[in-house]
């Protein structure tokens, strides 16, 4: 059963366009829905267990890159909260219980491929957020090196990519040099082992923030996952046009065919297209993880 939304008796809830935030006092209970967006609208369908995906895939890297993070468990048990037996199987798999952090608010995106918005603003300045790249690049082509390129948080609509510069105007020259460094180490490594799974991870986006009581700086949200990130199969791999992915550009490209004007309510997804994309995020999941996906 997909979970469009959820709802815990007396608990402050803020929705956003995939994640309900339960406010605990000192801690934060992100729950991952399967609600799924397109052209900046939460779409009417979801996706059964994409909501799960993204939470154990988190979870996963959360493990395994060795940055300080704001997780503190996947458990249920461990949730301070009174859970009845069906909350307790609705967020099973897809809750995270999280420290409180000061977000930065930029979304440090790091490419290592051009692709996106970021072939988009090659085309026309062969730049990307101010950052010059080499002229006759491809799109999709691997870049000389993985760069970072910045993006507003946007509450509504897109996030808006901005320089280096305007970054550090805002959160000051340090700050912004720090979030800049781990952002491209962390892209790194995780490259590295999608690689090694027969994955190549183009772009991502992180989120940083700094924990309420100590400072700290902290890896939060989500990372690394089919929402987040755009991966590609080596295998397919060809540069000089989009590439196949394992998010939901299979929903933009049908939706892409309805006629759908963007500014009215988007239409319902057909059951193919629900079952196409749920298994291209359980596909993504499996293959980075060597795991097999426990609620397939």
């Amino acid at each position: 059963m997909a979970i469009s939304a959820t709802g815990l008796d007396g608990l402050p809830r803020k929705q956003g366009k995939v994640r309900d935030v339960y406010d605990l006092g000192d801690r934060l209970l992100l729950v991952a829905s399967d609600r799924i967006s397109a052209f900046d609208w939460v779409l009417p369908t979801p996706i059964p267990d994409k909501g799960r995906v993204l939470s154990s895939l988190s979870e996963y890297w959360f493990g395994l890159l060795g940055v300080p993070n704001h997780l503190i468990s996947t458990n249920v048990d461990d949730f301070p909260v009174a859970l009845d037996d069906a909350a307790r199987t609705s967020l099973r798999g897809r809750a995270m219980l999280v420290r409180k952090a000061r977000v930065a608010p930029f979304e440090c995106v790091v490419r290592g491929y051009l692709s996106g918005s970021g072939w988009k603003e090659y085309r026309q300045s062969g730049s990307v957020c101010g950052v010059s790249l080499p002229a006759g690049l491809v799109e999709s082509d691997r870049l000389p090196e993985p760069i970072f390129t910045p993006a507003t948080k946007a509450e509504t609509g897109h996030d808006e990519n901005v320089s280096f510069d305007v970054m550090a105007d805002a959160l000051g020259a340090e700050v912004a040099g720090t979030l800049r460094d781990v952002s491209l180490e962390v892209y790194s490594r995780g490259a590295e082992l999608a690689l090694s799974r027969g994955l190549i991870l183009a772009d991502t986006k992180f989120e940083w923030g700094f924990e309420d009581r100590t400072g700290e700086l902290l890896l939060i949200d989500e990372v690394l996952t089919p929402d987040s990130s755009r991966y590609w199969d080596v295998e397919t791999y060809r540069p000089g046009g989009a590439q196949p992915s394992f998010d939901k550009q299979y929903v933009r490209d049908w939706l892409e065919t309805t006629g759908w004007d963007k500014a009215s309510e988007p239409p319902e997804l057909p059951a193919d297209v629900v079952a196409g994309t749920r298994s291209r995020y359980i596909d993504a999941y499996e293959r980075l993880t060597g795991r097999p996906f426990p609620w397939r």
